[in-house]
């Protein structure tokens, strides 16, 4: 299948969604953000998205803007979790919807037009219904159960995955439960890239944890073994 890599996402290619990073500061141990996220993308974090459900909107804000310049200087695009005015703010290179979050039509109106739309999808009538809509990846969310999230729908599992990637061309990104020993299963039945919160945020470190991840998505992507 040929992937649909729409003109947003372009720039970044899909491989920079292989190694999916999704903050979490509770999981840091005590840890700043700031220097969590520098260490996974220096192991190979290729996307990070800030998910921040607790700070105000001005201290979400000032924290994207923290991380926009060590992002831009490693060509890693800033995703901000389901808030538009946030992404506008800090002049994030993308964002991601949740089925809650604003409709993917009015975000693409808002927002220019190099930024990126994620949109997160629980069933394949989601799925197929993204085709139609103006978003350049998906969420297959939560592929197995996890603690990090537990308002979801049930997990699709690795067969559930497996419609998805058939229901689709856009690059698919798998979350839910997903780590080192588990991610070439997820390659394998379809996904473009593994989103994972508690393999980085809580890793003691997430250099190493986001290299050890990124070779599996990517051993598994050429079909080979992972030294990992």
């Amino acid at each position: 299948m040929t992937l649909d890599i729409r003109p947003a996402l372009q720039p970044w290619g899909v491989e920079a969604l292989q190694v999916y990073m999704v903050t979490d500061r509770a999981l840091t141990a005590g840890r700043p953000l700031d220097e969590v996220v520098r260490a996974a993308v220096a192991g190979g974090a290729g996307c990070v998205q800030l998910r921040e459900k607790h700070l105000s909107t001005r201290d979400f804000v000032a924290q994207a803007r923290a991380l926009r310049p060590l992002l831009a200087a490693c060509h890693v695009p800033l995703v901000i979790n389901d808030r538009i005015d946030v992404a506008l703010a800090c002049g994030a290179d993308g964002v991601h919807l949740g089925q809650d979050d604003m409709p993917a039509e009015d975000a693409r109106r808002l927002l220019p037009s190099t930024m990126f739309i994620g949109w997160s999808v629980e069933t394949l009538e989601q799925v197929r219904q993204a085709g139609q809509l103006p978003v350049d990846y998906l969420g297959i969310s939560p592929v197995f159960a996890t603690p990090t999230k537990t308002d979801t729908a049930p997990p699709w599992g690795l067969e559930g995955l497996r419609h998805a990637r058939a229901g689709s061309r856009l690059p698919l990104v798998a979350i839910g439960g997903i780590h080192e020993h588990n991610a070439a299963s997820v390659i394998a039945h379809g996904a473009d890239g593994v989103a994972v919160v508690r393999a980085l945020c809580a890793a003691d470190d997430p250099r190493q944890a986001a290299s050890r991840l990124l070779g599996a998505v990517q051993a598994a992507c050429h079909g080979t073994p992972s030294s990992a």
